[in-house]
């Protein structure tokens, strides 16, 4: 009987042996909170990229969408099917344009401005208000060239017309030093209107 008491003992003895103690699971905790904090940290470096990414990719697809819309009615510029001579380049200063566009019984002045204080570009047609075409636009301007190649001031010796953007992101990155922290991305277009004579 006395063994028998003994074996019970060893075995209730040695049951408790098996769970954690404290310290184990202090040491525990503690390797699970360093890497939990890696791991967020990680998500933390990672989620600020992608932001930055996004703002780079969306910078560069505002500036482009501009640009392809200026070139693209500029080149237009003085189109006059019916021979009315009422289209042409109005008004050419270094950061606006304004010209007409003479369709089938409309004449209508298209005119591109850039807005310093708003950092964007405007674009007014006919009698209405300016409408903004790009946003956060560090700056606009416009080089106008006669037949030889020479910068002119003339609005009728107006034959090549160069469009130079300079985007900006959203949102100043602290760790970009340049330019105030705004990255940016500049583009350049030289466009020819065929209907200016």
């Amino acid at each position: 009987m006395v063994s028998v008491l003994k074996t019970t003992k060893r075995n209730v003895l040695s049951g408790r042996c098996l769970g954690f103690t404290l310290v184990e699971l202090m040491v525990a905790m503690t390797v699970g909170l360093i890497v939990l904090a890696a791991i967020y940290n990680i998500f933390i470096v990672q989620n600020k990229s992608f932001d930055v990414e996004e703002q780079i990719s969306e910078m560069q697809q505002n500036a482009r969408a501009a640009m392809d819309i200026m070139t693209r009615e500029i080149r237009m510029a003085g189109y006059d099917p019916n021979t009315n001579a009422t289209a042409k380049v109005i008004t050419a200063t270094a950061s606006t344009l304004s010209f007409s566009v003479d369709v089938p019984s409309d004449n209508t002045t298209i005119t591109y401005a850039f807005d310093s204080g708003l950092k964007k570009i405007t674009r007014t047609e006919g009698g209405g208000g300016a409408q903004p075409l790009a946003e956060n636009i560090q700056s606009l301007s416009f080089t106008y060239y006669d037949t030889n190649g020479n910068i002119t001031a003339v609005a009728a010796d107006i034959r090549q017309i160069k469009i130079d953007i300079t985007a900006r992101t959203s949102k100043a990155d602290g760790k970009y030093s340049a330019n105030g922290g705004y990255r940016t991305y500049q583009l350049t277009s030289n466009v020819q209107p065929r209907n200016l004579s």
